[in-house]
């Protein structure tokens, strides 16, 4: 991969990663407390509702660096080391871990029951995402920046 090809992918994967990195920080430390001003009995219908609006902007963001982490990993540009190529994939691999089987489970469980107790244990493993995004953005900027 070479040429405005390997440009566009490694912008692809900053835009991703980078947009990921400013969501998670904003729900970090901003949505996911304000959660705890919501009242028991609203809080059901608040996650449910949180869950249908926050896909319409984490799924495009995600996809995108899903998609572009790919594209790096197996078609290895010449300019990147083996090993920047596979934190990057390690990272993305703890971001979307946690997610698919940490974070959207937990979502589940506190829209069906209705329990906003389930938000501290929510709130203390989502700084697992929030730093793998993290290092995901530095990677990505690093990547775009070594490949110049």
């Amino acid at each position: 991969m070479t040429g405005w090809v390997l440009q566009a992918v490694l912008i692809a994967q900053v835009v991703g990663s980078g947009g990921m990195f400013g969501v998670i920080w904003v729900i970090q430390l901003v949505h996911y407390p304000l959660m705890r001003k919501v009242p028991v009995e609203a809080f059901r219908a608040f996650e449910e509702e949180h869950q249908r609006r926050i896909t319409t902007v984490v799924g495009p963001l995600m996809a995108l660096e899903g998609l572009s982490v790919l594209a790096v990993f197996f078609l290895r540009p010449t300019c990147l080391s083996f090993a920047i190529v596979l934190a990057g994939g390690l990272v993305e691999a703890v971001a979307i871990g946690t997610t698919a089987f940490v974070s959207a489970p937990m979502h589940g469980r506190m829209a069906a029951s209705g329990r906003p107790d389930l938000l501290d244990r929510l709130i203390t493993t989502n700084w697992i995402r929030t730093a793998a995004w993290t290092a995901r953005a530095g990677l990505a900027i690093a990547m775009l920046a070594i490949c110049r």
